[in-house]
């Protein structure tokens, strides 16, 4: 009897999912081909030069969130990877020329709180408390496969770890957890404290990536869902990947290529082949096709069923709701290359103090974030923006020549799409201008020390990297598009609504962020589908 060929699967795009997705499938044997639009493979976690001599993280900037399992079985530190860990988590800039310092250590912290609030110091430890509680809870389900409506034993039981988790929680956890996915930020924040420094902290994680204001409901599962993560097995801790972004990625490329896996750049899908309700292959930009056992989609949803199946093959109720599926996370990247470190207000003396390797988040109260979330509503853009400044020269100095720096603003909020006619090819200039005055206003040689920048509207994101709407998240992270549900309630589990078609991307959970859990767990179910190919999603 001859010998069945290993099992052949495309993968489109490959940015860190659709890496990680790739190693798992190649280390269990199937012939992985990753296809990547751009000339290098990493999609948002990339490093490059943005002016001459200088290079940075220009999309994604920061490490937390990559899942310790990934990292391990990966080897990505055989491969180079190194993440230095932050001095500071964060640096919040204040009016007054004070600033409040977000130390790594609990103890550190609560020094720093009672500064500016007796109570609010003595409230730490049990918020801090509350919330690592709940992010267990997010914790727990990473690696796991959302249970859904039709997936048999293996989502029935998914359920049951659910419920009995949930249930082994105190009465007053259970509620936390409720409140956590239910309220707003602001909310909460302000029953608990009642100093604006230590609120501006956390309500800073609220609006990462999200295109509401903090007081908005749902707000709160944005901050937890920035609280799940660790560096180096520190939890709570942010850190730098040496040599950028682009070195996670690197190193999974790295590994994926040992375990056997083609990577393909410069190569554009244009459409996914379905013949019988079945992904047969996929149609490149310049015509050529190619077949294989499986189709694994490392894109935005929106992306891959309203531009590269044909509605035809869809279901229209499936079709309507990926129509609704929100993105647009109000972001605004740019990076800086810069003559001299930024010398703020806050930081007085000579040279590079640990406050210049925090993350320096510039809004100092709930009701600033939430003015610039109005602005963006009424004008298009915050016309004082929430600001966080990385310098990740200061830790790493292969990314500028010496005694110079390079910056990473992330910027909030800048409407996805601009009102009366306005686009962000004409109005981007003028948006960049509001972000380098509010910095310059802390850091007064901010502007003048510009030598030269790269900046990156929702309509670059979405054109550049496929964010569309420029979201982060390839998708908001809203209730209504979580766990089961994202992207749709019933097609949770990684597996499209076409057999042999999956999703590997931060539009399935546990959402978006370097984390690498999609591109891990839609592996295992490909993997449980090839146990059984002669039922559900692989059969003929």
């Amino acid at each position: 009897m001859a010998q069945r060929s290993a099992p052949e699967a495309l993968i489109i795009g490959a940015g860190h999912n659709g890496l990680v997705c790739a190693c798992y499938l190649a280390a269990a044997g199937v012939r992985v081909t990753l296809l990547e639009r751009r000339h290098v493979v990493g999609g948002a976690a990339v490093t490059e030069e943005f002016h001459p001599g200088f290079r940075n993280s220009v999309a994604s900037y920061t490490v937390s969130l990559l899942n310790p399992r990934v990292i391990a079985d990966l080897r990505l530190a055989e491969h180079g990877l190194r993440i230095l860990e932050r001095p500071l988590n964060n640096l919040l800039p204040l009016a007054d020329g004070d600033a409040f310092s977000a130390r790594v250590d609990s103890g550190g912290l609560r020094e720093e709180v009672a500064r500016f609030s007796r109570r609010d110091a003595e409230r730490l430890d049990e918020f801090q408390r509350m919330l690592e509680i709940v992010a267990d809870q997010l914790r727990a389900t990473l690696l796991e496969t959302p249970p859904g409506p039709g997936g048999g034993i293996q989502a029935v039981l998914a359920a049951l770890r659910l419920g009995q988790r949930t249930r082994a929680l105190s009465a007053v956890s259970q509620r936390d957890l409720h409140e956590i996915f239910t309220r707003s930020a602001g909310e909460i924040l302000d029953d608990w404290f009642e100093s604006e420094p230590i609120k501006a902290l956390y309500g800073f994680d609220a609006v990462v990536g999200n295109y509401a204001g903090p007081y908005a409901p749902g707000s709160a599962y944005v901050l937890l869902h920035h609280a799940f993560g660790e560096v180096n097995g520190r939890r709570g801790v942010w850190g730098h990947a040496v040599g950028g972004m682009g070195a996670i990625t690197q190193a999974m490329a790295a590994e994926a290529r040992r375990r056997g896996v083609t990577i393909v750049t410069d190569t554009e899908v244009r459409q996914v082949q379905v013949r019988a309700g079945r992904a047969r292959g996929v149609v490149l930009a310049d015509g050529r096709e190619l077949n294989a056992d499986m189709v694994i989609a490392n894109v935005n949803p929106r992306l891959l069923y309203l531009q590269m199946i044909d509605a035809g093959d869809l279901d229209q109720d499936f079709l309507g709701r990926i129509r609704r599926y929100r993105c647009g996370s109000g972001t605004l990247r740019m990076n800086v290359a810069l003559a001299e470190l930024p010398r703020f207000h806050c930081l007085p003396g000579e040279g590079i103090q640990p406050g210049h390797q925090a993350g320096i988040v510039i809004a100092p109260s709930l009701d600033y974030m939430e003015r610039a979330w109005l602005d963006a509503r009424q004008h298009g853009w915050s016309k004082r923006p929430v600001v966080e400044m990385m310098i990740p020269s200061t830790m790493d100095d292969s990314l500028a020549p010496a005694g110079q720096h390079v910056a990473s603003l992330f910027c909030q909020h800048f409407a996805p799409e601009l009102a009366d006619g306005r686009s962000w090819e004409t109005c981007g200039a003028e948006a960049a201008e509001r972000v380098i005055d509010t910095v310059t206003d802390y850091a007064p040689n901010f502007r003048a020390n510009i030598l030269g920048r790269m900046v990156l509207t929702p309509a670059d994101l979405e054109r550049e990297f496929g964010l569309v709407g420029g979201d982060i998240f390839h998708g908001a992270l809203g209730l209504d598009q979580l766990f089961s549900a994202r992207p749709v309630l019933g097609y949770g589990a990684y597996r499209g609504p076409l057999k042999a078609l999956y999703m590997c991307g931060s539009g399935t959970h546990p959402g978006g962020g370097v984390t690498g859990a999609p591109g891990h767990n839609a592996a295992r179910e490909i993997l449980r589908d090839l146990k059984h190919p002669r039922r559900g999603h692989l059969s003929l």
